[in-house]
């Protein structure tokens, strides 16, 4: 009988064992499938930038020789060359002036509508928030002629503020809707809290439920900025002087005066993606957890 019993126990020890050994052997290889996916998108990201600075820093006649080669003798002055010739020194503050500015337009206005349409009832509410989600289904070459001609009615176009506004005017809907799911996540009883001390409406927005709602506004600022940076079709058409113009607009231009020599195109292309790279890398915490939470909500 204890033999019996002996082997039964062995048995279950065994199978025990057999089980750990499996689930581990499924956890190692789901780990491993994991960072291999991770590490090859993570290549097929660095792969051609790397390619596009390598490029940068090379001689014309290094490229013809060698184009997909690392450079023997670094080139660091064709992005000096590039930047004095290709004007980015007029073109990249513009950019950044447009981009902050849209940012903090879209930002303030998106806040402040997300909130009104999330936490306060008024009649038309819901009408107002489908007439902001039938703004995301116009594309903008079906509104440019209308923009174009109210910017010139109202004196803004050909300067920065002929910009601007249209952008920042365009991002809304997108924003709001955005910033709206946050503001809905946040649970009614902090604002009542805060109401029952003493807080006015305002004091709720801002002491309370804005920093709540800082993932979402970050991940705002992010698709703002990039989009603002990327922008061509719109700033081509509203600031129409070359003092004014986008780095968007300037690298093309750069392009057709230099297509030969492809080293210096790469060196203006470098110098053009670089700020929002690092805008992302900055903020790519945030950014991914404001997606995740609008995801969740």
């Amino acid at each position: 009988m204890t033999t019996s019993q002996d082997a039964a126990g062995v048995k279950r020890v065994t199978s025990s064992i057999t089980r750990i050994k499996r689930r581990s052997l499924s956890y190692w290889g789901a780990q491993i499938a994991r960072y291999t996916i991770l590490l090859l998108f993570l290549a097929i990201f660095l792969v051609p930038i790397t390619w596009i600075f390598s490029l940068a820093v090379k001689t014309q006649a290094e490229f013809a020789n060698n184009p997909l080669g690392l450079p023997q003798e670094p080139q660091w002055g064709n992005f000096m060359q590039a930047w004095d010739q290709g004007r980015f020194s007029v073109y990249l503050p513009n950019t950044i002036i447009y981009a902050v500015a849209v940012v903090i337009g879209v930002a303030i206005f998106a806040c402040m509508a997300g909130y009104a349409l999330a936490k306060t009832r008024f009649p038309g509410r819901n009408v107002i928030f489908s007439g902001f989600m039938i703004g995301m289904t116009l594309p903008f070459l079906s509104i440019m002629i209308p923009i174009f001609y109210l910017a010139r009615d109202l004196g803004i176009l050909g300067t920065r503020w002929g910009f601007i506004i249209p952008a920042v005017a365009l991002g809304l809907p997108f924003s709001i809707f955005l910033m709206r799911a946050f503001f809905m996540g946040i649970p009614d009883e902090l604002g009542d809290a805060a109401r029952v001390d003493g807080c006015t409406e305002w004091g709720v927005f801002y002491r309370v439920m804005l920093p709540l709602a800082w993932p979402g506004l970050a991940t705002l600022a992010v698709f703002e900025f990039l989009g603002t940076w990327s922008a061509y079709l719109m700033p081509l058409i509203l600031t129409q002087r070359e003092e004014l113009r986008p780095v968007a607009l300037a690298l093309p231009l750069f392009q057709g005066r230099y297509r030969a020599d492809l080293p210096l195109i790469a060196a203006a292309s470098m110098i053009t993606i670089t700020p929002p790279l690092l805008i992302y890398l900055v903020l790519q915490r945030r950014f991914i957890e404001g997606v995740t939470a609008g995801a969740l909500k």
